[in-house]
């Protein structure tokens, strides 16, 4: 997401290089390339006129300040009004004062209600809490069945009592089977049309009198566009809406939709969809968002996403191969593994400061290159997993393993050598040597042996 924003951003940025400060003319140029920016990316165009008056007042007004460059001031200056724009902190979920808290979601149909549903309700229950789903969708067919197989994926039991019962019939009852089981979070997931219309606003309506939960979460589609954050107002007026969940912004590449939610509804953005996988969904924090935003990666997400997915034992078992250079071709696909549960390659780069400038193209080129490794890999035996080194040694294990990976011999031999590569490298790190560096422990030895060599030498001439 926000690639296309991104790079015409930076063009911005680029035009003010060489300037001793920010003023009320060379501002101009840059203003116009973050205009034509926001514009692209289908952010409305109120918000867009609004946020240049506000970043253009800020940037005239900022002081110079010794050390720090024009375009990077405005970098600030336009990341604080991102921030601001989207709604400056975090917005958490609302819980009840007493269990269950109840969630009503609302949305039109194919902006991934249900899948959103169960997503929330596979990210409460990694809280440590104990959430039920509650299955009001009769009109779509197999929306119920839907909800029921996303729930037996999560482990999350869903209630539900087909499609001849009013839906707000079933929420009521759902609601009271939670409390009387001991389920303290209730996410009832509702029917959508694929337009606003008054008989469902109604329905909404009358679930919402009925079981007054402490959330309605909007979803909406994030490739909408400009409409995202018409909509979400639409629906705030109608129903009162308490936040918008924003599915599918890993494949907008233009990310308008989350800087006009919050500006043009009122309402918070309090999570967002970021894949399929019904892991793949993610708070709203504005800060983050701003960074990526602005190609300067999201370090706390990624963080979190580490902590989630790396267990502590096996990290410390890790470092311990890599100090002792035995870390092998097992331990490689394992990390392999464990970058896919944490998303795509892509994603993850994105999440590093300083990534954004890789290209697209060769992110696929990676992607592609690391899928060729694990085949070979997985035509190796564990005793040549375990011991690289067999196969630098064997041509003849190189050319069975080329053989039943489908690729070269030269692939492979490839292969084994960048590996044992990167061990050194890896081992190298670990110990506080840079590559490339000589080892300086060695190099101070070496330089205090050949000083006593030489004081031997001058003594030596001193009795000639």
């Amino acid at each position: 997401m926000f690639e296309a924003l991104s790079e015409q951003l930076e063009a911005a940025w680029k035009k003010l290089r060489g300037q001793d400060k920010l003023t009320a003319s060379n501002i101009q140029e840059p203003l116009k390339l973050v205009r034509r920016a926001l514009i692209d990316a289908d952010v409305n165009v109120q918000v867009v006129r609004e946020f240049i008056q506000a970043v253009e007042s800020r940037a005239i007004g900022t002081a110079v300040i010794a050390g720090v460059r024009p375009d990077q001031q405005l970098i600030k200056v336009v990341y604080d009004e991102l921030v601001q724009l989207m709604g400056s902190e975090q917005a958490p979920l609302v819980a009840a004062p007493a269990p269950p808290t109840t969630i009503l979601m609302a949305g039109l149909q194919g902006t991934g209600k249900t899948t959103a549903a169960a997503k929330l309700a596979l990210y409460l229950k990694k809280q440590d809490k104990k959430p039920l789903l509650v299955a009001t969708d009769i009109y779509r067919p197999a929306a119920i069945d839907q909800l029921q197989t996303l729930g037996r994926q999560i482990d999350v039991p869903v209630f539900a009592l087909g499609t001849d019962v009013n839906p707000v019939a079933i929420a009521e009852a759902g609601l009271a089977h939670a409390r009387s089981q001991g389920y303290d979070w209730v996410i009832v997931d509702t029917a959508g049309r694929l337009q606003i219309d008054q008989d469902m606003m109604a329905e909404l309506a009358q679930i919402k009198a009925a079981i007054q939960p402490q959330e309605v979460l909007l979803v909406v589609d994030a490739m909408t566009g400009q409409e995202a954050a018409h909509l979400t107002r639409t629906f705030h007026e109608q129903i009162g809406i308490t936040g918008a969940i924003l599915t599918k912004l890993d494949g907008d590449s233009r990310g308008g939709a989350a800087l006009s939610v919050r500006h043009i509804s009122g309402q918070p953005i309090k999570f967002i969809g970021t894949g399929e996988k019904v892991e793949a969904l993610q708070p709203f924090y504005p800060e983050r968002m701003a960074s990526r935003i602005l190609g300067m990666g999201d370090v706390l997400t990624l963080v979190e996403k580490a902590q989630e997915a790396v267990d502590l034992a096996d990290a410390e078992r890790m470092q311990e191969k890599i100090l002792r250079a035995q870390f092998d071709f097992s331990d490689f696909v394992q990390q392999l593994r464990l970058l896919k549960n944490m998303g795509s390659l892509a994603g993850f780069m994105k999440l590093i400061p300083g990534m954004n400038q890789i290209k697209p193209e060769q992110i696929q080129q990676a992607e592609k290159q690391l899928k060729r490794a694990e085949a070979m890999i997985n035509s190796m035996t564990p005793l040549e997993r375990q011991h690289p080194d067999l196969l630098a040694a064997s041509p003849s294990r190189r050319r069975r393993i080329a053989k039943g990976s489908g690729h070269t011999e030269a692939e492979v031999s490839k292969l084994v050598q960048d590996f044992q590569q990167m061990r050194t490298m890896m081992q190298r790190l670990s110990m506080g040597q840079m590559p490339g560096m000589p080892n300086l422990a060695g190099a101070a030895s070496g330089r205090s042996a050949r000083r006593k060599q030489q004081a031997k030498k001058r003594k030596g001439f001193g009795q000639l």
